[in-house]
């Protein structure tokens, strides 16, 4: 009895916090039920480079990534599909022909010098646009972007201007991301930290060579520019003053870990690629189908799990009605979990949680149907009750646990909105047991236990029973 009291208060603190999370993070809407544009992106290979390499197309992704960071949409998704193609959704964007023309385009890497007399006005510009960047980042971020769109939209236009009076204190040297071979992330000498080493053709080493030679040991810096951007701005020590650093190869050295670095290498080769990009597809998801598809949904769910309750309650009387309770603290604790895990839900996500219900109340109906069978063989109502339990075990950890593998063979083969299905399907699956095992037999032992009442009339369990205790 102590051990199901136990159970009941883990299970109440669990409620509470499941219900202060969907309070504090509500649900995120994906494309299909905010609306918005999704396009996809096909990398085209080029003359001198006829196949595009996975890194290459990792790479690419970064670029648009950093691009769509512009657009001020959040809760944005880009990935690749394929081998050559990636696709971008843009939840609530109004105007898919502008991010088109916007994401189109070769990436602009460029090697510049910074202007004598600027190191001050660098440093306070940069710590200007850290601090703008980290308040973009907070508000895109927040739930309520939506009504921020305000204050993003004035940030941003901050942001460009930091932006452009940071590229004006540099001048072009005519050494582009043409130039550039290769960039990867690499330990440093010591082992402890980590550093980017970059590798130019000969005409950009020559060109490389002269502009450290030009900034060694003035405290002025390389500014490496992506797509106009100020990504990076290495200084050059005294050492190279005289020749410069020859040989098309360097360093950037910093206080860099591997995934800085790894950052900083896709950045630098992303902008390097002369891969031009076009629009294969450009669909636009209108708001109105988004209100409508989500209204639906909300009815054909509630309406659903209020018939299964009441069926429930019926034809299982007392275990029927444990079982709407238990089938109420599943629904709480899934969708807490999806808030905790930052699960975007679509309608086949949607899909997969009313799917995941089934199996919980599948769980159930396995419960009750082999406690009934012990009841029927006459055993005692909490035997009975115990009886069922390890028998139907098995069978739901059977159950489940092919489901589970099947989710887990979509996450790792599919894609999107099939991805989006198992990871719903997948919690729910998860939690399913965790209320049938631990909510369910609570209670229903709780009942037996601790209710004398319960305990004499067996036929609240299993009709057309005489009683026993």
């Amino acid at each position: 009895m102590q051990k199901q009291q136990t159970y009941i208060i883990l299970i109440l603190v669990l409620v509470a916090a499941a219900i202060a999370t969907l309070i504090t993070i509500p649900p995120q809407l994906g494309l299909d039920l905010r609306g918005g544009a999704q396009l996809t992106i096909r990398v085209k290979p080029t003359p001198e480079v006829q196949e595009i390499k996975p890194d290459d197309l990792k790479a690419v992704q970064r670029v648009l990534e950093n691009r769509i960071n512009e657009f001020g949409v959040s809760e944005t998704a880009v990935q690749t599909v394929g081998d050559d193609k990636i696709s971008i959704q843009l939840p609530g964007e109004s105007d898919p022909e502008t991010a088109e023309r916007r994401l189109q385009g070769t990436a602009k890497l460029e090697f510049k010098e910074q202007k004598p007399g600027t190191e001050g006005e660098l440093a306070a510009e940069s710590q200007v646009r850290q601090q703008q960047q980290l308040q973009l980042s907070i508000l895109n971020s927040q739930e309520l972007a939506a009504e921020n769109q305000a204050e993003i939209a004035k940030l941003r236009e901050s942001l460009r201007q930091s932006n452009q009076a940071i590229a004006e204190l540099f001048q072009s040297v005519g050494l582009t991301g043409t130039s550039l071979k290769d960039a990867r992330p690499q330990p440093d000498a010591t082992g402890n930290r980590w550093e980017v080493a970059i590798n130019f053709d000969d005409e950009g080493g020559k060109k490389f060579a002269e502009l450290t030679k030009n900034l060694a040991g003035t405290g002025r810096s390389i500014g490496i520019f992506l797509d106009d951007e100020l990504i990076s701005s290495p200084v050059v020590g005294p050492e190279f003053a005289s020749t410069g650093i020859a040989g098309g190869r360097a360093v950037i050295t910093g206080n860099f870990d591997v995934e800085s670095a790894s950052d900083l290498a896709i950045q630098i080769k992303g902008g390097s690629l002369p891969f031009p990009v076009e629009v294969v597809e450009n669909r636009t998801v209108g708001a109105t189908l988004g209100q409508d598809s989500i209204r639906r949904s909300i009815i054909a769910g509630v309406a659903g799990l209020i018939l299964v309750l009441i069926f429930m309650a019926v034809y299982y009387r007392l275990p029927g009605i444990i079982a709407d309770v238990a089938l109420v603290v599943y629904g709480l604790l899934t969708m807490a979990c999806y808030a905790l895990v930052g699960v975007t839900l679509t309608l086949p996500g949607i899909a997969g949680f009313i799917l995941s219900i089934g199996m919980a109340v599948d769980a159930n109906v396995l419960i009750f149907e082999r406690t009934r069978e012990e009841l029927r063989g006459g055993k005692t109502l909490y035997r009975s009750v115990e009886s069922g339990f390890y028998r139907a075990f098995s069978s739901i950890l059977d159950s489940n646990v092919t489901t589970a593998i099947a989710c887990l063979a979509l996450l790792w083969l599919g894609s999107g909105l099939v991805k989006g299905f198992a990871v719903t399907l997948l919690i729910g699956v998860i939690v399913s047991m965790f209320t049938a095992v631990t909510c369910s037999r609570t209670l229903m032992l709780l009942m037996v236990l601790g209710m004398p009442k319960v305990r004499q009339k067996p036929e609240l369990f299993c009709p057309n029973l005489s009683g026993r205790s």
